[in-house]
C-alpha cells in the first residue's frame, strides 16, 4: 500500500499536542510561583486568578495553549468536512467550540483571588462558562462515542472519548464527595487529562491522516 503523503494539515495536527504540553507545563510549573499553593486541594484555575502570584508565569508558560489548541482544532473541522457520519462530525464541531468557549471565556473573565465574592459578576461569569465548558464537554463526548462506535476505522477514537467522559464524571463526582484536601486531584481529571488530553489526541489522529480517509464516509 502506498502511503498519501502528509499535507500542511496533516502536520498542522502536531500542535494539538502542542497545546497539550504548554497546558501541561502551566499546571506542573506555575505553582513555583504560587507560595504555599496545594495542587491537591487547590483548583488549576487558581494558580491563573485576577490578583493570582503565578498569573505572569502561567501566561508564559499556557502561552502555546490557545492558540495551537484552536489552530489545531479547526484543521480537524476541515478535513472532516463530509466525512464519516454526522454524529461524529457534530461531536468534533461541539468540542472544538467547548475548547473556544474555555479559552475565550476563562481569559475574559479568570476567577478572582478571593473566589466567589471576591468580584461577583467576574466569579459568576467564571461559573458560567464553567457550565456551558461542562455541558458541551459531555455532549461533544457522547456523540463521538455514538458515531466513532459505528465505524470500524474509529472506534480507538470513540474508546478515547469514552476514557475522556468517565474521567470527567470521576472528577466531578471526586470533586462532590472527597475530603476538600484532594479537590485539586480529581479537578485535574476532567480539566487537564480529559479535555486537553482529547484535544491531543484528535491532534494526533489529524497528522497520522486517520481523521481525512473518506472510504468509510456515511453522511
Amino acid at each position: 500500500m502506498v502511503k498519501s503523503k502528509k499535507t500542511l494539515i496533516n502536520w498542522l495536527g502536531l500542535l494539538g499536542v502542542v497545546s497539550f504540553a504548554s497546558y501541561a507545563a502551566a499546571v506542573i510549573f506555575a505553582p513555583l510561583a504560587y507560595p504555599d499553593y496545594d495542587w491537591k486541594s487547590q483548583a488549576v484555575s487558581d494558580l491563573s486568578a485576577g490578583t493570582a502570584p503565578s498569573l505572569t508565569l502561567w501566561n508564559q508558560l499556557s502561552s502555546l495553549y490557545g492558540a495551537a489548541g484552536i489552530v489545531c482544532l479547526m484543521m480537524v473541522c476541515v478535513a472532516i468536512q463530509g466525512k464519516w457520519n454526522k454524529l461524529l462530525r457534530l461531536g468534533i464541531y461541539l468540542f472544538t467550540a467547548m475548547i473556544w468557549v474555555s479559552i475565550v471565556g476563562f481569559t475574559a473573565f479568570p476567577l478572582s483571588e478571593a473566589g466567589i465574592g471576591g468580584s461577583a459578576f467576574q466569579d459568576f461569569m467564571h461559573i458560567v462558562i464553567t457550565v456551558v465548558v461542562v455541558i458541551l464537554s459531555i455532549t461533544s463526548f457522547v456523540l463521538i462515542m455514538i458515531g466513532g462506535y459505528r465505524k470500524k476505522r474509529l472506534v480507538s477514537l470513540a474508546v478515547w472519548a469514552t476514557i475522556a467522559l468517565v474521567l470527567m464524571f470521576v472528577g466531578a463526582i471526586g470533586t462532590s464527595v472527597a475530603p476538600s484536601e484532594f479537590l485539586g486531584i480529581f479537578q485535574r481529571f476532567s480539566n487537564l487529562i480529559a479535555a486537553n488530553g482529547f484535544l491531543a489526541t484528535l491532534g494526533i489522529y489529524l497528522f497520522m491522516g486517520k481523521l481525512d480517509d473518506n472510504r468509510n464516509m456515511t453522511k
